[in-house]
């Protein structure tokens, strides 16, 4: 009788301000053998953050199926009575989450981003910032 493999799910938090960079924020640069795409600095560094704080609780095989991946994106408020509210302003959530995602894919936790097939994705105020990440592998 063959064993059916329970859930898995990853849970962890990379202290610190989120970073505003966004994945929308690459540009492109046209070249004699085409068009050549890059991230400018400040987005080369909040990939690279990104990366270096997921890559600790990435799996040691990458996930296989399909992923549900909740995040909380917590920046930090400049008043006391702003916290533990909604942040309404940039950057979007689809955009911060392009860039999280990348990195999750580079630090191996799954072979494609498209394995995430329920996203949920907040963002707030609060006095502690940091990016709180859930990943569960659904059966």
């Amino acid at each position: 009788m063959e064993r059916q493999r329970m859930s898995e799910m990853i849970s962890f938090v990379i202290p610190g301000r989120p970073p505003r960079a966004t994945g929308q924020m690459r540009k492109a640069v046209r070249t004699s053998h085409g068009v050549r795409f890059y991230d400018p600095p400040h987005v080369a560094a909040a990939r690279k953050r990104l990366l270096e704080g997921v890559k600790p609780y990435a799996p040691e095989t990458p996930l296989e199926g399909p992923v549900r991946l909740r995040c909380k994106w917590v920046f930090e408020a400049s008043r006391k009575k702003d916290c533990g509210t909604w942040k309404t302003t940039r950057p979007d959530t689809d955009n911060m989450q392009k860039l999280l995602k990348d990195s999750m894919t580079a630090a191996g936790f799954w072979k494609d981003d498209a394995q995430v097939v329920v996203e949920v994705c907040m963002k707030t105020w609060d006095e502690r910032p940091g990016i709180h990440v859930t990943v569960e592998l659904l059966n």
